[in-house]
């Protein structure tokens, strides 16, 4: 069964959701009278460190806990803050009834030609796809992988060290959820972001318990990376990707480490909320745990990318949207929270420049196509994305004509 957002319930779904919501504004209440109190009824912190809200707030995300510490308090409820909407709930509900599935691509096929129009028809029909063989090592994979608990694993005055507040670097952050102070609910992840200058300043900003493996990650990335984009490129009549086309395809990268800890009511929450990427193209690499999923541009529906070993996501993002002038999909994601499993997952986001301007490439529009975007300075994107919560696809209307 598929409902999408804002779409009309069934007599029998309505009746559903009514059992699953007691109350109609999406929050779950202690009754007053006597008796035992049901499960479910109640979502205040149950550990008695917490006697409201703001105690929550201050200790996650002043304090630098994040949600792994709550996590790690033993709380059996999610805080208020954590509930999310009505409609977030109930794609939660939903999301795994659909047998579609996003292409999985053998980037070792002799034939390149196939590889090439594999990834293009993907990129314009679905915005995501998985790729397998290719030519990243598994030992860099998994040290990366490692790394990421290494650093989650740190004593909180470690991490809190490169909290907004603390770092000493701009391109460093440590931090929870999407954006704490514009969210009207919270998201159940906690993040390290590396945004990369060079190897020398990553050396001396970069956290010595993961920077040789991220670095490493995102250099042995690179050729796989230029690839892709060669393939899209051609796709969009750009002859070949150089200097000038691989600044704006891949003038900057920032490498995050996610970490999604055990979530005590992932049905009411989630660990990242509807949105598409900024960047020209991300990179994920995931655990096995699973929890990425993907609307169908097709149906509508929640598709789930189940993990692969040894391959990497890839999805189109609205740079690269804007830049082939719609034909390139950047697709709308969000993540579960997970109430059994810790999850990590390593994003690599490919962007242009911070100061180049975007817009539909000469090259497609030179045949009389009619641009859908306007030239905007990359920077300007990022910033209008950063400064508010998650909202599906809204980001991309910023650039619309």
């Amino acid at each position: 069964m598929h409902v999408a957002t804002g779409g009309v319930l069934s007599v029998s779904t309505a009746t559903l959701l009514l059992r699953m919501t007691p109350w109609e504004d999406g929050t779950f209440k202690e009754k007053k009278k006597g008796g035992k109190k049901k499960h479910g009824e109640s979502h205040k912190v149950s550990t008695t460190q917490f006697s409201d809200p703001a105690e929550v707030t201050e200790f996650v995300v002043n304090q630098g806990n994040g949600v792994k510490g709550l996590s790690e308090t033993g709380i059996k409820a999610l805080p208020d803050q954590y509930i999310q909407p009505f409609e977030e709930r109930l794609i939660n509900k939903f999301v795994n009834e659909t047998d579609e599935a996003i292409p999985v691509i053998d980037m070792s096929n002799p034939d390149e030609s196939k590889v090439a129009k594999a990834i293009c028809d993907a990129a314009e029909k679905w915005g995501f796809f998985q790729v397998i063989n290719h030519g990243v090592s598994l030992a860099v994979l998994d040290n990366v992988k490692a790394a990421t608990h290494r650093f989650f694993n740190l004593p909180v005055e470690e991490k809190s060290k490169y909290t907004k507040e603390k770092s000493l670097s701009t391109n460093v952050r440590f931090g929870t959820s999407f954006s704490p102070r514009a969210e009207k609910a919270l998201e159940w992840k906690d993040y390290l972001s590396l945004f990369f200058v060079s190897e020398t300043e990553a050396s001396q900003f970069w956290p010595d318990v993961c920077k040789n493996e991220a670095l490493d990650y995102m250099n042995k990335s690179t050729t796989m990376v230029r690839k892709l984009l060669e393939y899209l490129g051609k796709n969009l009549n750009v002859k070949e990707l150089d200097e000038t086309k691989e600044s704006l395809f891949m003038g900057s990268m920032r490498v995050n480490l996610n970490y999604y800890p055990i979530c005590p009511n992932p049905d009411l929450t989630v660990g990242v909320g509807r949105h598409s990427d900024v960047s020209s193209l991300t990179i994920l690499l995931q655990d096995q745990i699973g929890g990425l999923h993907v609307r169908s541009l097709a149906s509508g529906n929640w598709v789930h990318v189940p993990p692969v070993p040894g391959s990497f996501v890839i999805n189109i993002g609205d740079a690269m949207q804007i830049l082939s002038n719609g034909r390139y999909k950047s697709v709308e994601h969000r993540v579960l929270a997970n109430g059994s499993n810790n999850r990590i997952s390593v994003p690599i986001f490919v962007n242009p420049k911070p100061e180049s301007v975007i817009g539909p490439l000469p090259e497609v529009i030179e045949n009389g196509e009619e641009p859908i975007y306007r030239d905007v300075v990359y920077s300007d994107y990022v910033r209008y994305f950063f400064k508010k919560a998650h909202d599906g696809k809204k980001t991309v209307d910023f650039a619309k004509i």
